[in-house]
């Protein structure tokens, strides 16, 4: 029965395509996948009509970074209920800490882990669907 519903979906933000090819590999069998390669396209698609379940945010990229989306985000009272996941390749925990300060939910860091980037996203969906 749980097939008739419509498939939640996930932005995935990362300005680096064999990132966003493999996190979508990862996820697109369960998720209606949408994807980003900047912060201001990912905006747009957070902005519109449809905006996504769940936010994979890349944090180094060029332009407006995931720290300062993450920031706008949870400005936003219509959007900051959207769980972001800072996927990322900063691994220290000053770095984790900031993205965790800022309003993301979690944080994966690169190279990821499969297993844990499905769990994540599953656990974290299910808490915001609360």
């Amino acid at each position: 029965m749980s097939n008739l519903l419509p498939k939640q979906s996930i932005l995935v933000v990362d300005d680096i395509p064999d990132n966003i090819d493999l996190l979508t590999e990862v996820l697109a069998a369960d998720y209606h996948i949408r994807v980003a390669t900047s912060g201001e396209k990912a905006l747009k698609i957070v902005y519109s009509d449809n905006p996504p379940d769940l936010i994979l945010l890349d944090i180094m990229m060029p332009g407006l970074s995931g720290l300062e989306i993450c920031r706008r985000l949870k400005a936003n009272p219509d959007r900051r209920r959207i769980p972001i996941i800072f996927v990322t390749a900063m691994t220290s925990v000053e770095d984790e800490e900031r993205g965790l300060e800022l309003g993301a939910v979690d944080y994966i860091t690169k190279p990821i882990s499969p297993p844990i980037v499905r769990a994540r996203v599953r656990t974290h969906l299910a808490l915001y669907d609360q």
